[in-house]
């Protein structure tokens, strides 16, 4: 029973026949009392005359818009994302027996008596309303407050009341009271972007809707009537004011008694922080998360369908990308190079997991741009593994084989294609671990031609790249571009030996209720390359690391590192992809407008530090592992 959940307090209704008669007399009183009575009984009268309207048992399914929460891994909150309404749905035990009493006492004294509408709350509002020669009460009831948010308009006018009230006794009919006042707690507006008990209390007190006060809880009750009136961040002295008020017709009605009226109206009173516009502790990784939840769910459930996000972003991890991107950008820019942005994704390889994601640098409400997931630049060297892939896989070659890297063309059009290395010379014979560690250009071309482009963009489709890939000779040299995330999530397969791996920022998804409805917390395992390719793959990236031109990438502790370095011939783009067993981070840096660095800048010597800044700090205390044999791959 409600009266049980209101902490068993005797919910007295005052004598107002005996208040009226102190102000009007008996006459005035008995008279306007058979109006109210002989207008409540016309609207009941009228009930059969309004079959148009909703039916309200609709109510018994009726999901309202709800808040999405969005997480880290361990659980810890990271955003907020609504629309319009802001709100979380709670059951009624979850709301303190003080804001229920509170809001009854304001709102609707006579709740428990009436059954929708109330003719007393209608003479006495008629009352007030001569005396006063101006409308100062409307005699709705909470049940009416309630049909009106969610099926009528705000129109001023006898139609739309008298449907207001049909549709209350209705409601009446159908619900009992708890669950009218738990609808009612859930639905109303109380400011600022904030819809229901929960959200309001949470954002005016920095508290859940069940812990409040009894001082807080009336004066939250009080914002009812007028939001943008009694808001307590916009003016505290006149929310104090109406607190008093509620407080007062609590204790009038004996809701409360004399100590605790005394006592919560001298309780101070500690606003909490206000939470409806509150921003993104990470923006460029709940935008991105966003985008995810949008593909999959669609834009309504993200922003009304009150779902709980457990990311895979590990928040530790993701202010140390930020930090090391943040001090490595500004490394740059002192060493000249004028790059003017960074981007930084980490994948976790055993699962595809976003750990961290950094979508640039410099305030995000001046550049909303997300360069981890949007910003496709051409990838330079850091492209030729691919290829080096393809080629392993064909069983014809292997690192220790010999490839001439010596002038060759290509008819082109109308001309011919010669392909030029980084330093304009060509080095002869060489192994294809040599050509891969000091990066030269014309051995990818000639194993790209070996194995055909069409099976090299088949490839990267394997390793979940989809952005655009040109079929031409040059697109073993980068001649396409791709996103960080896609490059770190292709390489994250070399890592784990050829298991296919989706990069996502999504562990698992909820409803409101509790439900899972989207888990990747358990991803099949699915060998999808050659782990003998791979395994080369890894052979020859590690001597990019150990005597290539990543040298700037190893770390301290010996552990295996592999990657590849990058840069496009005309300075725009500079790359270094690399990774551990456990993890793999891509970082570019560049400029928005294209516009080219500094003549010399390069993946190797201004990239791979950044990266191994990183990963010094985020494998500390990591096992340090070798890279999958690929006879234990199945």
């Amino acid at each position: 029973m409600l009266k049980d959940r209101l902490q068993e307090v005797e919910l007295v209704v005052p004598d107002w026949g005996q208040v009226v008669r102190q102000t009007v007399g008996r006459l005035v009183l008995g008279g306007a009392l058979l109006l109210g009575s002989a207008v409540a009984g016309g609207i009941v009268g009228l009930a059969l005359s309004f079959r148009d309207l909703p039916d309200v048992r609709v109510l018994k399914v009726y999901a309202p818009s709800e808040t999405s929460y969005i997480y880290d891994i361990n659980g810890e909150l990271i955003a907020r994302l609504h629309g319009d309404v802001n709100r979380e749905v709670v059951p009624l035990e979850r709301i303190s027996p003080h804001l229920k009493r509170a809001v009854l006492a304001i709102e609707d004294s006579y709740f428990l008596q009436h059954k929708g509408i109330d003719p007393v709350g209608i003479a006495r509002a008629l009352l007030v309303n001569l005396q006063s020669k101006e409308t100062r009460e409307g005699g709705s009831t909470l049940t009416q407050q309630l049909v009106k948010n969610l099926f009528l308009t705000n129109e001023i006018s006898l139609s739309r009341k008298l449907a207001e009230a049909v549709l209350a006794l209705r409601v009446e009919q159908v619900f009992d009271k708890n669950q009218i006042l738990e609808m009612y707690l859930n639905q109303v507006y109380w400011g600022e972007n904030t819809n229901g008990a929960e959200t309001a209390a949470q954002h005016y007190f920095g508290k859940s809707a069940a812990e409040l006060t009894l001082a807080e809880s009336a004066m939250l009750a009080g914002i009812i009537q007028a939001p943008s009136v009694y808001n307590p961040f916009a003016n505290f002295k006149v929310a104090k004011q109406r607190q008093a008020i509620v407080l007062k017709r609590m204790r009038e009605i004996n809701w409360i008694t004399e100590e605790e009226y005394q006592q919560a109206k001298n309780e101070p009173i500690k606003l909490g922080k206000g939470i409806s516009f509150e921003a993104s502790r990470v923006p460029y990784v709940t935008q991105a998360v966003a985008a995810e939840l949008e593909e999959q769910f669609g834009l309504d459930a993200v922003l009304k369908g009150g779902l709980r996000v457990k990311t895979t972003i590990d928040l530790k991890l993701q202010r140390l990308a930020e930090k090391v991107a943040q001090e490595g950008h500004e490394s740059l820019m002192y060493q000249g190079v004028g790059a003017g942005q960074l981007a930084l994704v980490a994948v976790d390889s055993s699962n595809g997991f976003v750990k961290a994601l950094v979508g640039g640098v410099g305030p995000f409400q001046k550049n909303q741009f997300n360069r981890a997931v949007q910003a496709r630049r051409q990838m330079g060297s850091s492209f030729k593994p691919f290829v080096y892939y393809s080629a392993f896989a064909t069983g014809n070659w292997s690192p220790d084989s010999i490839i001439n890297d010596s002038p060759i063309s290509f008819p082109d059009g109308d001309g011919y294609y010669s392909p030029q290395n980084y330093d304009n010379t060509f080095a002869g014979p060489m192994t294809i671990r040599q050509a891969v560690a000091v990066s030269r250009n014309i051995p990818a071309i000639l194993l790209g031609e070996y194995v055909g482009i069409k099976r090299v963009i088949e490839d990267c489709r394997k390793m979940g790249i989809t952005s655009p890939l040109p079929p031409v000779i040059s697109l073993p040299l980068g001649a396409a571009d791709i996103t960080p995330i896609e490059a770190a999530g292709a390489y994250a397969m070399f890592a784990n030996g050829g298991y296919k791996v989706r990069p996502t920022l999504i562990a698992q998804v909820t409803d409101s209720k509790g439900n899972v409805i989207l888990d990747n917390t358990k991803p099949p395992k699915e060998v999808t390359l050659d782990p003998y390719a791979v395994a080369m793959v890894n052979d020859v990236l590690q001597a990019v690391v150990t005597s290539g031109t990543g040298t700037a990438a190893q770390l301290p502790d010996g552990r295996p590192v592999a990657g590849k370095t990058g840069t496009t011939s005309d300075f725009r783009d500079a790359w270094f992809v690399g990774y551990v067993p456990q993890m793999s981070v891509a970082i570019w840096i560049g400029n928005d407008d294209y516009s080219p660095m500094a003549y010399g800048t390069t993946g190797g010597v201004h990239v791979a530090p950044i990266w191994r800044r990183f990963m010094e700090q985020a494998m500390a205390g990591q096992p340090i592992k070798n890279f999958p044999d690929p006879s234990t791959i199945k």
